[in-house]
């Protein structure tokens, strides 16, 4: 996308200054951090794996996405900054879950262990439903089950990390960049979750971050070692910028943009600062901020661009106590059988 939006929330957040010296102090981790970047051939994905690759040593780095030229590009300039890093390459298109599905595959015949799980796709796209052989709405797809679907594949080998004996090893977290806030001010609509009868692109944007919003709070209830984020990122110039479309809009709104280093550091320091710990290692961190349910160190947080950790809204609180969760993990369920397991198509 080009613009991952503006700078709207006024949190108080950190210094870039803090966030450099935490990402310096980076190489200090145990060498062979392993790293997934879902959407790494471009834009917040690329700047991150770019200061994952600077500020740690000897990492095992995955990019995932469909841009073969791009991603031998972005792996040339990361083996360049880091010579000691490790860079491959997964075609897939993971609008898809059946493609997710085999992207993990792979990386698990590798890994046993996985200690980043740090994902961006998406797209910008001013259509209507554009649904895949699948059945699901492409964009909807991208922002929320295929995210989700990585996570429930990969949990044990981010759980294997989170159980390292070396505490320089044992980071283990999954940052989503999308934008929580939307789903802190809307509800979606739970006798259409899919959208199948009722898709707009607001409401997409309300149910794609309403339900990963709870469903990342059940991740974190499931896997306590691990953390999970999910991040508004403010705007960012990616992809798009270079569209005749989607130019003019960059240029207006350069002004209001997180320029492209800062992005990537300030989104290495939100995947790795202790912080922001799993809920099974809060205890013994001085600052860990509040969680995304109002609780110090939950181990599930909802983030602002520059770091600034949100507690819960009214609608969501009402929602939780409603039993959204229950309600939108058993609709996940459902749609990953009827593809994954089943006929293929939701």
């Amino acid at each position: 996308m080009v613009l991952q939006y503006f700078l709207p929330q006024s949190l108080e957040g950190v210094s870039l200054a803090q966030v450099r010296s935490h990402n310096s102090s980076l190489k200090n981790l145990a060498p062979g951090l392993v790293a997934i970047f879902v959407g790494g051939t471009s834009g917040i994905s690329h700047y991150t794996a770019r200061e994952f690759a600077r500020n740690t040593t000897s990492s095992h780095i995955y990019l995932i996405g469909r841009n073969e030229k791009e991603a031998a590009r972005i792996t040339q300039e990361l083996q360049t900054i880091n010579s000691s890093s490790k860079v491959d390459f997964i075609k897939k298109d993971v609008s898809l879950l059946r493609e997710v599905d085999a992207a993990c595959k792979e990386i698990k015949e590798k890994e046993k262990k996985v200690n980043l799980l740090f994902m961006t796709i998406g797209t910008l796209t001013l259509k209507g439903r554009d649904e895949t052989p699948e059945g699901l709405d492409k964009k909807f797809a991208l922002h929320y089950y295929s995210r989700m679907r990585f996570i429930q594949n990969l949990a044990p080998e981010l759980t294997a990390a989170a159980n390292d004996a070396d505490p320089k090893a044992n980071l283990s977290r999954v940052v989503s960049v999308y934008d929580p806030f939307i789903g802190k001010k809307g509800v979606p609509n739970f006798a259409d979750l899919s959208l199948k009868t009722g898709f707009s692109l607001g409401a997409c944007a309300t149910h794609a971050s309403a339900m990963q919003n709870f469903a990342l709070e059940r991740f974190a209830r499931m896997y306590p070692a691990t953390s999970f984020i999910h991040e508004q990122p403010g705007g960012v110039e990616t992809g798009l910028a270079k569209s005749p479309i989607w130019k003019p809009v960059y240029f207006l709104a350069k002004p209001f943009l997180v320029e492209k280093v800062e992005s990537g550091e300030r989104h290495l320091f939100e995947a790795t600062a202790p912080r922001y710990a799993p809920k099974a290692k809060a205890g013994g961190v001085e600052d860990v901020v509040i969680g995304a349910d109002g609780v110090k160190g939950s181990g599930f947080y909802h983030l602002s661009w520059n770091g600034a950790a949100s507690g819960p809204s009214d609608k969501e609180t009402a929602m939780r106590a409603d039993g959204a969760e229950k309600k939108i993990w058993e609709h996940t369920e459902e749609v990953y059988k009827k593809i994954c397991a089943e006929s293929g198509k939701y």
